[in-house]
């Protein structure tokens, strides 16, 4: 079958929420596909509408409110080891990874040297507060006036996902002011 849990249950629900009737027969739906109703139009539909096994599993199904087709899909997802898809336009890119190269890469990570920071602000010196507040004004394109609120809240996290390099620099150039910046 070529219809994922998803699909098939997202078809389940347009069904239950068709309106007339909440109970929709196999019969039914069987006679919209034939009508042209909005429904995928290949040869395999045609073909599943035609077996009886099928057709009562539709029909069943049909019979199911939200909160059961909903369970449905969970246990189907856990039995047949059907991964999680994110829901938007990226999930119909192409067939899921299988779940043992997921493993490896959540493995490798923990190999991999860190190469993105984020910048927190910690504390700065008394006499050197404008200086670092118009050094931060300037670095986050903020108002003086929030540039000032940021400073005064301070431990609060500057910028986040920071190449090495450039995190240096900002470090440097803050603690030359007289502010405290950590790299986390």
């Amino acid at each position: 079958m070529s219809l994922t849990c998803q699909s098939a249950a997202r078809s389940c629900v347009r069904s239950l929420r068709s309106p007339g009737s909440l109970r929709i027969s196999s019969a039914a739906v069987v006679h919209r596909r034939n009508n042209g109703a909005r429904r995928w139009n290949s040869t395999e539909a045609a073909a599943a509408a035609s077996n009886p096994k099928i057709v009562g599993i539709v029909d069943q199904i049909s019979q199911l409110t939200l909160l059961e087709t909903a369970d449905l899909v969970a246990s189907l997802k856990t039995r047949l080891n059907i991964p999680d898809m994110p829901m938007g336009g990226f999930a119909a890119a192409g067939p899921a990874a299988p779940a043992a190269p997921v493993e490896e890469e959540e493995a490798a990570p923990a190999q991999q040297e860190k190469t993105l920071f984020n910048l927190k602000l910690m504390s700065f010196e008394a006499g050197a507060k404008p200086k670092i507040i118009k050094e931060i004004k300037s670095m986050l394109g903020l108002s003086l006036v929030d540039s000032k609120k940021f400073v005064e809240s301070a431990p609060k996290v500057m910028k986040e996902g920071v190449p090495k390099e450039e995190a240096e620099k900002i470090m440097e150039t803050l603690k030359g002011l007289g502010g405290v910046v950590t790299m986390e």
